[in-house]
């Protein structure tokens, strides 16, 4: 965004206050932050939090918000005062189970470049001798973790960014955002009113409100956590240090622990959730009790102190001394909010943030107003990133309870969420459900792991056994259906990716500025396109048909790409960009019998001849009208198979009688996930992101330097001629049993030099895969690694891809 603009910030909290100091660092100093409570210690959940900072976390985006946060308020004090006590972070674990995670989470920090130990029972008590040995199996420890003295911090930040000439203003409560021909134009408050060009919701538990004055919802929930003092306890008598020991985790009971001089501050997570409707939520100090603190309610917080006191036995001569039911935001899939509305230009939040994240989710939203883009990958914390459904609000106020119950969970990467469920369909559900799939979710969307049905393929193959991890939500039938996909033909559900149509006098020059492919071709055509931003990074890969002479289907990859279609449509209506997925639907019609299945249900000619590879046609299936293009994630001959949701039944039907005699079956997203590493087709979000460049990704070959002007052309002729110092590299394990799943580090002798994206057993090629990001000097084909998988080193191999049909001859037959 260019040039100086004048900014509202909601919320003098500390993410508001930290995007303040952020802002006006970077220059853009006509920032006023608004707060209807007090300076400093507002009442909003930052007032509170206890500001434990642990950086473990399964995403490289929130790790290193984290991170960030840690190094910058390590950075500040107060009048002298620090604003970050590092004393590290202890994670213990009391069940074999639990210590097996740790190592997992111990492997995560090393992806990111973050240090920590795997420590003994012994190494524990030394560093926490009010430990129960007895109950201690091992630990985990980070010694940048530390404490965040938020209030502090807050201040610390709110007075830089004034000395920069922000303005801060308490007692504010903001009343109306004001809105102009779609675009914020500032706020009203019972001080008055302030002009902005963006307004930034930082309101925390109180976000949904402020939010809805624009007409966006929020997919988040303020929900009651237990934090509990207790009173002095004799073992730590004489401590004048408010802490001499690590924060503390006790995952296994959902409790976590800090030093409070002589005392302890106890939080808890194992009670019942306790929702809260924002409506309900005070907005001023009553009697001294900030409106983020509700009663303490004893009874939910017994079997806690229960616990607590068999885990650290000095706590049996100490008493609750108080406690709070603090409100904290919890969001459906457990991610930050982040980002502009859709609807109302200028609008932005920066929501569900807590203390951990905060200095780097200010960061992001300070560089992506001021540079337009941010450094770090948002895809995960987008606010667009919802579908429909995800908006509902008995479903955000479900999903949200259901995260705060599974916040210290061990959670597989393939676990589905237990409830709601079968909330989008496909018109196959049905029949997946009679073949005995076994279903897992996505966005919404059931799809099967695997068929039950498909025993029977099983004899006479030797499908190898991963180890216990890999093993969860997996059967030997998804490798019977990999090899067997490769040997006859298979149905693949694709109803779940998304479709949107594009039309309009305006549109193949639309597509020709978004895309790096040249989708300007013959009617019927078809190009694997990326889309950059302006840095020359990858926002996302997309498919485009070309139906009709301003008329194409395009294959994407969710709502941010039909948010970043919508975003840069020109003003004068001459493009329209729809969702179709909702009243669509696909199979994939894949293997080395598909078109002598097809051609007798068609009248249209499918020979490679008349229907060539990455080419569509309008045809009909018996009598199901049908887009076919002749398209194959699996690399395997074939077609994707498109029609409306109320034709997709007897479009099932029709395939699946006409297969019998060529051995048709249904085959799941284990096998399909298989045949795609085979064949190494990327997978957006997990294999590439916005930290990467087409070059780095190994996807050159879409970028077509020599069409008209797209966006991130001008970065790449910037790059054009340097060699990428990092690849997505191709490594394949020997071992059957050492399938990795993904984010575990790649080690070249003793130094972590990267780490992996997706992984998994290639039963056809019958070697494990695991694609990696690693630096141009460790890509080096026959060059070896190791992944360190848990407690082991897995041996690897860098390896030319792709591992099976390098040709693309059964592909293109």
């Amino acid at each position: 965004m260019a040039g100086q603009q004048r900014v509202v910030v909601i919320g003098a909290g500390v993410v508001g206050a930290a995007v303040a100091d952020e802002l006006t660092a970077r220059g853009w100093t006509d920032v006023t932050v608004l707060d209807q409570g007090p300076l400093w210690a507002a009442g909003g959940s930052s007032s509170h939090a206890p500001g434990l900072v642990f950086q473990a976390n399964g995403s490289k985006t929130m790790t290193e918000f984290a991170t960030y946060t840690v190094k910058k308020l390590c950075s500040l004090d107060l009048d002298g005062e620090p604003c970050f006590l590092q004393v590290g972070g202890l994670e213990v674990a009391t069940t074999p189970e639990r210590l097996q995670d740790l190592r997992r989470r111990h492997g995560w920090l090393a992806s990111w470049g973050v240090g920590s130990t795997i420590l003994s029972t012994a190494e524990c008590l030394e560093l926490y001798p009010l430990l129960d040995e007895a109950r201690i199996l091992g630990g985990l420890l980070i010694p940048t973790d530390g404490l965040a003295k938020s209030v502090r911090a807050i201040e610390a930040q709110g007075r830089r960014a004034m000395e920069r000439g922000a303005r801060f203003v308490a007692e504010c409560e903001v009343l109306a955002v004001n809105t102009e021909d779609g675009a914020v134009t500032g706020v009203s408050t019972n001080r008055g009113d302030f002009v902005a060009d963006i307004v930034l919701c930082c309101a925390g538990i109180w976000g949904q409100k402020v939010a809805g004055m624009v007409g966006m919802t929020l997919p988040l929930t303020p929900l009651a956590h237990q934090l509990a003092w207790t009173g002095p306890v004799p073992e730590l008598a004489g401590q004048e240090a408010e802490v001499l020991r690590p924060i503390l985790r006790h995952q296994d009971q959902d409790l976590y622990y800090r030093d409070n001089y002589d005392k302890l501050i106890v939080g808890y997570y194992g009670h019942d959730p306790m929702p809260v409707d924002v409506s309900d939520i005070a907005t001023q100090f009553r009697d001294g009790v900030m409106p983020s603190v509700l009663e303490f309610t004893p009874d939910d917080f017994a079997s806690a102190w229960q616990e607590s006191r068999k885990l650290i036995p000095a706590l049996d001569e100490a008493e609750i001394a108080e406690g709070i039911n603090g409100l904290f935001s919890f969001t459906t899939d457990g991610f930050p909010l982040i980002g502009e509305s859709r609807e109302v230009k200028g609008f932005w939040v920066a929501e569900a943030v807590w203390v951990t994240h905060s200095a780097g989710v200010a960061r992001a939203v300070a560089e992506w107003l001021v540079d337009g883009q941010s450094s770090y990958d948002l895809h995960e914390c987008d606010v667009n990133r919802f579908e429909p459904h995800h908006l509902a609000p008995d479903y955000v106020v479900a999903r949200d309870c259901q995260n705060f119950v599974e916040v210290y969970d061990i959670l597989h990467p393939l676990q589905p969420m237990e409830s709601p469920r079968a909330l989008r369909t496909s018109p196959f559900y049905a029949r997946h459900l009679e073949l005995g799939g076994q279903m897992l979710e996505a966005s919404g969307w059931e799809r099967p792991q695997w068929l039950e049905a498909n025993t029977g393929l099983l004899e006479g193959r030797d499908i190898p056994t991963p180890n216990d991890w890999a093993a969860r939500y997996w059967s030997p039938i998804v490798g019977a259906e990999a090899q067997a996909t490769r040997e006859t033909v298979a149905l693949y559900d694709m109803t779940a990716l998304k479709r949107l149509e594009v039309r309009g006098r305006g549109a193949t020059e639309f597509l020709q500025r978004l895309s790096t492919g040249n989708v300007d071709k013959s009617i019927g055509a078809v190009t694997y396109c990326l889309l950059l931003d302006e840095r020359g990074r990858i926002h996302s890969d997309v498919t485009v048909a070309r139906l009709g002479p301003q008329h194409y289907q395009v294959g994407a990859n969710g709502n941010l790409d039909l948010d970043w279609f919508e975003r840069h449509l020109p003003h004068d209506g001459s493009v329209l960009v729809s969702d179709i997925t909702p009243g669509t639907c696909c199979l994939g019609l894949w293997g080395p019998r598909a078109r002598d299945l097809l051609q007798p249900l068609t009248s249209t000619e499918v020979s490679n001849a008349a229907f060539k590879y990455f080419r569509a046609q309008q045809l009909y299936v018996g009598m199901v009208p049908v887009t076919a293009m002749r398209l194959s994630f699996v690399g395997e001959l074939g077609w994707e198979l498109y029609t409306t949701a109320d034709m997709g039944l007897k479009l099932w039907d029709t395939l699946w009688e006409g297969g019998q005699e060529h051995g048709i079956f249904a085959a799941g997203r284990g096998a399909f996930t298989s045949l795609r590493l085979e064949k190494g087709y990327r997978s957006f979000g997990a294999d590439m992101t916005s930290e990467h460049t087409p070059a780095e990704a190994g996807l050159e070959f879409a970028v077509k330097m020599d069409k008209s002007d797209f966006i991130g052309k001008t970065a790449l002729e910037r790059l054009s001629g340097s060699e990428p110092a990092k690849r997505l590299t191709c490594l394949t394990i020997d071992d059957p049993r050492s399938v990795v799943m993904g984010k575990e580090p790649v080690f070249a002798g003793d130094d972590v030099v990267g780490y992996v994206t997706s992984a998994g057993y290639g039963y056809t090629a019958g070697v494990g895969i695991a694609y990696a990001w690693l630096p141009a000097e460790s890509a080096t084909l026959g060059r070896s690694v190791e992944i360190g998988y848990f407690a082991d080193r897995v041996k690897a191999t860098v390896t030319t891809e792709p591992i099976v049909d390098p040709s693309m001859s059964r592909l293109r037959s």
